[in-house]
């Protein structure tokens, strides 16, 4: 027996989700639901699957799935698009909440129709929590080197409450992100796996960034990627404390006082369709 399940299209500087209601009513499985839904051709198609849940920890509970079924502790643009749906849907009328995830609790502010900070929490620099065995003690990961094939890149770690690999290269419009993306995502110094930046230093205040997400692939944005890039810049003193990250679906404005301080994020949440489909 088949029925129809609901479910809303919505995206976050082009990184696209689809939402499902796990309070309105219970959900099938979900692994295999979000591998046929992910499928651009014959389901819906999405970077990552939200579900929303109730919470004893926090205001409300988020749940990520990637296209390839897993499940992943954040995903920074996605938790703005999960706030304008529970207000969309109004869960809440509160101009900010706390919302638990794998990765821990994040907390989103309403920003103004379609944009909303995050409050990301500090990132985390101690290589055995990122987790990745490219250094160990308290950190931070700051060009270390990781041979990957033929080549010796120089790649900087830091967990957004998930693992970044970062590397930075002169082009990022000609960076090798489908050749080396899932490479670095899949290499043994990276215990859980990984999401790599390549990233473009424009100036102080500015950075251009491309994405290869962990059981995904290239999406057009990564909020959690984008304040991992920006901690790391900070880092390395190639950039100031607010910068503006360029993606290919939008941008981002990441702010971070240093060491000891929570990183926030700045972007746009918006809808994009409801539908049904038959399950």
């Amino acid at each position: 027996m088949t029925r129809e399940l609901e479910f809303t299209k919505m995206h976050g500087a082009g990184n696209d989700f689809v939402v499902l209601d796990g309070i309105a009513g219970e959900l099938p499985p979900l692994e295999p639901l979000a591998r046929r839904l992910a499928d651009r051709h014959f389901g819906v198609g999405f970077d990552q699957m939200l579900v929303v849940r109730r919470s004893k920890a926090a205001d409300f509970r988020m749940e990520i799935y990637n296209a390839d079924g897993s499940q992943v502790e954040m995903c920074a643009n996605g938790i703005r698009a999960f706030f304008k749906f529970l207000r969309d849907r109004g869960y809440t009328d509160a101009d900010q909440i706390r919302v638990e995830t794998l990765g821990g609790i994040v907390v989103p502010r309403w920003a103004g129709e379609g944009m909303v900070t995050v409050e990301m929490g500090m990132p985390v620099l101690a290589p055995a929590k990122i987790p990745t065995l490219l250094a160990d003690g308290d950190g931070p990961v700051l060009d270390a080197r990781l041979e990957v094939g033929d080549e010796i890149l120089q790649v900087s770690s830091v967990s957004m409450g998930n693992p970044h690999a970062v590397i930075y290269v002169d082009d990022v419009d000609g960076a090798p992100v489908g050749e080396l993306g899932p490479l670095v995502e899949n290499h043994p110094a990276f215990p859980n796996r990984v999401n790599v930046e390549f990233v473009e230093l424009v100036g102080r205040d500015r950075v251009r960034q491309r994405t290869w997400e962990r059981g995904t692939g290239e999406t057009l944005a990564c909020g959690s990627g984008a304040c991992a890039v920006v901690v790391v810049s900070i880092l390395r003193g190639v950039a100031d404390r607010t910068v503006s990250v360029g993606l290919r679906g939008g941008e981002l404005s990441i702010q971070w006082e240093g060491v000891g301080a929570g990183v926030s994020m700045t972007g746009p949440a918006a809808s994009v369709f409801t539908g049904r489909v038959e399950i």
